[in-house]
């Protein structure tokens, strides 16, 4: 089992995909269209690899939740990478800045930013392959 999309719903796909880009180069828009969700018309699109994805809608209106709030929603989601330094210069090329710099732990090290719509975005690049190295819990 993997996850294979997510569904997202954004305010403006250019400016959206200005950042997935910058982020995942190596993705593509895989298709899209348009269509109705009760009642409002918008534009989606898939755009990712052949195994995963995430599906933008637009026409978003209000705010996703306060990220330091407990309200219900998405926290953050995250991709891991391998190259994490370049990850971070194509964003900030691309105009987005670190919001958080992660754990840089022994066995990895993590960045956050927030895309144009407020979602809050992982990236960690992991520096081994063993399990017990990389999923370490401390209390």
């Amino acid at each position: 089992m993997y996850l294979e999309h997510l569904n997202i719903v954004v305010k403006d796909l250019e400016q959206t995909l200005a950042f997935y880009r910058a982020a995942m180069p190596h993705w593509r828009v895989r298709g899209g269209g348009e269509s109705t969700w009760y009642g409002v018309s918008r534009k989606w699109l898939h755009f990712g690899d052949d195994n995963h994805y995430l599906s933008l809608n637009d026409s978003g209106t209000g705010k996703v939740r306060e990220l330091t709030s407990n309200e219900l929603g998405v926290a953050h989601f995250a991709y891991v990478v391998n190259d994490l330094a370049g990850l971070i210069e194509r964003l900030k090329g691309a105009g987005f800045e670190v919001r958080i710099w992660g754990g840089n732990v022994p066995h990895a090290k993590s960045v956050y930013f927030i895309d144009p719509n407020g979602y809050e975005v992982e990236f960690v690049q992991y520096l081994t392959d063993l399990p017990s190295e990389r999923n370490v819990y401390q209390e």
